[in-house]
């Protein structure tokens, strides 16, 4: 299976806003149409502080992942974040999520990305081994911590 990566535009509204409503399902998040539209549509109409892309066909994506912008003086340039990754459970155990990673890194890159980061759960096994398998490490002295508004 080929994870062909699509940037999102405003007509893959409907197709992505149904990805991300069975994500929030499965990861139990719990959050209404209308603040879920929020998040997601600024995203497809090119604002500068994220993107959205749909992996496979975009007729019929198996999944998508969301990349939010910041700066990093440390890392010297402009970083992202993975807000969001998720594949269709019936296409998972297929490579789909390692090759996503493999080509993404690519993208950003040539448009100036220096450095792509994420957030794990502590008892994710799974994902940790998929994330250290595409090159991606624990930066030591570095913790993640949030503060709601």
């Amino acid at each position: 299976m080929s994870a062909v990566l699509t940037l999102g535009k405003p007509e893959h509204l409907e197709k992505l806003f149904a990805l991300v409503t069975s994500y929030h399902a499965e990861a139990g998040i719990t959050l209404s149409d209308e603040p879920r539209l929020a998040g997601v549509a600024p995203l497809l109409e090119g604002i500068p502080h994220g993107v959205a892309y749909l992996i496979g066909p975009p007729r019929s994506p198996i999944g998508y992942i969301v990349i939010t912008f910041g700066w990093s003086l440390e890392l010297g340039g402009m970083d992202g974040t993975i807000n969001e990754f998720y594949v269709r459970p019936g296409v998972r155990g297929r490579g789909v999520a390692t090759e996503t990673l493999q080509k993404l890194p690519k993208a950003l890159g040539n448009a100036g990305l220096v450095a792509l980061h994420l957030q794990l759960n502590n008892i994710d096994d799974t994902n940790r081994r998929l994330f250290t398998r595409v090159g991606f490490t624990v930066r030591e002295n570095h913790h993640v911590m949030t503060r709601k508004f």
